[in-house]
């Protein structure tokens, strides 16, 4: 009996040598997986920084300088306005005196204006809001004389859209557009023979 108990004691103390050593060595792999993990982890967050960062330096030296922050037409070299005078010219139209006075305020307050032309398609409207854009247009070139204002008459351009015209520098137009008639026409009833 001796020798039975010899054997499973000197066989559980080398199985508990040989746990206790595997028992190391399965920390010791385990720290080196975590420290692998750890170090890829680590790689993975710089190369995401750096990719962020090549990015963002490419942004601000090539898409920036493109933008423009001073609504919507640059500003940085001299140039030329244009400004619409399309379809009939009454208030709340897109052609009111409202929007085309606000239009040439602001092109002759900017630094850069060189000239202004004004691209009229209109068979006029209310000889009123022609007026306010005319009178306008003589005010402006007389506090910016070197500002010069060019009427560009494309299809059509009666009545009061050629009364506007009228207060430009220059009038240009095609052969073949439909340009005069400045007046107010007036109906009426001949009642004169009558009385």
């Amino acid at each position: 009996m001796s020798d039975e108990w010899k054997a499973p004691v000197s066989q559980s103390a080398d199985e508990g040598i040989n746990g206790r050593e595997e028992a190391k060595s399965w920390k010791l792999l385990e720290k080196t997986l975590l420290a692998s993990v750890q170090e890829q982890r680590r790689a993975r967050r710089w190369g995401i920084f750096f990719k962020l960062l090549t990015f963002a330096f490419l942004f601000v030296a090539v898409i920036v300088p493109m933008l423009d922050f001073e609504g919507g037409t640059s500003r940085r070299s001299s140039h030329t306005a244009l400004i619409d005078v399309q379809g009939v010219i009454a208030d709340k139209e897109a052609a009111s005196a409202e929007n085309i006075v606000t239009a040439l305020q602001k092109a002759f307050e900017d630094e850069k204006t060189k000239g202004v032309i004004l691209r009229i398609n209109s068979p006029g409207g209310s000889p009123v809001q022609s007026g306010y854009v005319y009178d306008e247009i003589r005010r402006l070139r007389a506090t910016k004389p070197d500002i010069k204002v060019y009427a560009v008459i494309t299809d059509l351009g009666a009545s009061g859209a050629y009364y506007i015209a009228s207060a430009a520098d220059q009038i240009y137009a095609d052969k073949a557009s439909l340009v005069g008639s400045i007046g107010v026409t007036a109906a009426g009833f001949g009642f004169v023979g009558s009385l």
